[in-house]
């Protein structure tokens, strides 16, 4: 307490000096301005509980060529400056149809989506 070392404070020092990377030869770690704050406590290591994000359900379309993919996606709501946005998994699903398109796979893109044929109207 009154600047005694004991056993406990050292291991937890120690500990806590291979968690920031500090190797035990490491010369960095003996270095001024690189060791723990007085009076360092363990710190208690958890993830914050996730909150549910609402989503809403909306049809893409993704025009490639004479074909038109019609893609079920999600869009996650948020209440930040860039909602509502896709998931990665969508925007995935996304990429899949048009590149499937390009390549002419209609088959492809017909597993993932429903695909279309646009057939030009003579004037």
């Amino acid at each position: 307490m009154f600047g005694y070392l004991t056993t406990d404070t050292v291991a937890t020092a120690r500990a806590a000096e291979l968690a920031l990377g500090h190797s035990a030869r490491s010369v960095e770690a003996r270095r001024s301005g690189h060791g723990l704050p007085p009076g360092f406590e363990a710190l208690e290591c958890g993830l914050e509980e996730k909150e549910e994000m609402m989503t809403r359900h909306q049809t893409k379309l993704v025009h490639e060529g004479n074909y038109v993919a019609e893609v079920d996606v999600e869009l996650a709501l948020a209440d930040d400056g860039w909602a509502p946005y896709l998931t990665l998994d969508d925007a995935y699903k996304l990429d899949d149809v048009r590149d499937a398109l390009r390549r002419g796979d209609v088959k492809a893109a017909s597993r993932i989506a429903r695909v279309f044929t646009l057939t030009p109207v003579a004037v």
